[in-house]
């Protein structure tokens, strides 16, 4: 092993030993990564979250984004609403 090369981390129990990390689309919803992550966005910047389980915005419309805020959730109307 070169000299300024240390070992592979091992993998955390929750994920597979190849490394792997598991990514989960929920229609119409974020997308579910198990984290940590680093997100780097279409201007370079980058975005990390230490979570165990990061959700990620698909719809764009999160105030938080990359990371979604649940803001893809639509708004139902009350029945008192809907008299006014």
């Amino acid at each position: 092993m070169p000299a300024n090369t240390s070992p592979p981390e091992p993998a955390p129990a929750s994920r597979p030993a190849t490394g792997r990390r598991r990514v989960r689309m929920v229609p119409g919803g974020p997308v579910l990564v198990e984290g940590p992550v680093e997100v780097v966005l279409e201007d370079g910047t980058t975005a990390v979250s230490d979570r165990w389980l990061v959700a990620l915005c698909a719809c764009r419309r999160s105030r938080s984004y990359p990371f979604c805020d649940t803001s893809h959730r639509r708004r139902t109307r009350t029945a008192a609403e809907n008299r006014d």
